[in-house]
């Protein structure tokens, strides 16, 4: 048995191809391929007209680790912090072999480069203190995102939302991490290990947000630390987002909730700043501003709340 697992030859689905569960006997029509990885290949679906991800793979063991995280992930209460699991199944191939599949929501959105270049720089800290919240709930169950990159993160919309699509990466606190990109990767910037804790992914949220400003990327150099300063000083010139993020890459934040916090402080004293810059004439420009820190306002617990309040006003 061991020996035809080692021989499973990689599948794939074409246009228009119906698949079968074994188990469940639900049908799945392939619309197209979202994209692959180490682990397997997501495909959009249509199944009783309604559009879902399928994700299969011939690594059996891996899309059952997949689907234990979507399942933590769904016991969260309050939080959206991945697709919700709707089927998990095998499917059986003409060739003989049998494949294992889940099934998940399909978030439908635009990529965050793409919002951030089309509303403004505003919206980015704005949907990361939403993104925050989430991770420090993931966190808190034990859990690393792992791969956070850019082309694992949505916007979703009503409202606006950073959502990741991708829970390939996640690891256990503690485990080393097996699934990683080197552009957001700590270890490759010799910035820590890949051992799973909270500092890992804050490392790597603060390189997307590079990322947001150097859409290419760039070489780590010499010095791979003095780079990333270079360049977070080149591209932020707000004082405390860059000194936040710089804390991000030095390994000073370990705990989510702590950035969230202060991020929300700085982005409303930048925000406050150029409200009291605004005359009658720049009013469309005040509006651009108000509304995403309203998206905000829509996604934040009662504590965070006081604390904006305390931050702002005492």
């Amino acid at each position: 048995m061991n020996t035809q697992m080692l021989k499973k030859p990689d599948i794939s689905f074409y246009k228009g191809q119906i698949i079968t569960g074994k188990w469940h006997k639900k049908t799945y029509h392939v619309v197209r391929k979202l994209g692959s990885g180490a682990i397997g290949t997501v495909y959009l679906c249509v199944c009783n007209n309604v559009q879902v991800a399928l994700k299969v793979s011939k690594q059996s063991h891996s899309i059952t680790s997949e689907v234990n995280v979507l399942k933590v992930l769904k016991k969260v209460q309050g939080h959206r912090l991945g697709p919700s699991l709707i089927d998990v199944d095998d499917y059986v191939h003409r060739n003989g072999y049998v494949y294992s599949f889940y099934v998940m929501e399909y978030i439908s959105g635009e990529p965050l480069s793409q919002f951030v270049n089309r509303h403004g720089e505003e919206w980015l800290y704005s949907l990361l203190v939403g993104f925050l919240k989430d991770l420090q709930a993931l966190h808190n169950e034990g859990y690393i995102f792992g791969d956070l990159k850019m082309e694992n993160l949505i916007v979703s919309r009503k409202p606006a939302r950073l959502r990741w699509v991708d829970v390939g990466g996640t690891t256990l606190v503690g485990r080393s991490i097996k699934e990683y990109t080197e552009f957001y990767d700590r270890a490759y910037w010799q910035a820590g290990t890949r051992k799973a804790d909270p500092g890992y992914d804050l490392f790597a949220l603060a390189m997307v947000v590079l990322r947001i400003y150097y859409p290419q990327g760039f070489e780590r150099g010499n010095n791979p630390k003095k780079t990333l300063m270079q360049k977070t000083s080149m591209a932020i010139k707000h004082t405390g987002i860059r000194q936040l993020i710089n804390k991000m890459l030095n390994g000073e934040m370990i705990e989510a909730d702590i950035v969230k916090n202060e991020l929300i402080y700085y982005t409303m004293k930048q925000n406050r700043s150029r409200t009291q810059q605004v005359n009658t004439k720049q009013h469309t420009r005040h509006d651009s501003v108000v509304y995403p820190m309203m998206e905000v306002l829509s996604i934040l617990s009662i504590s965070g709340l006081c604390y904006l309040y305390v931050a702002i006003f005492m």
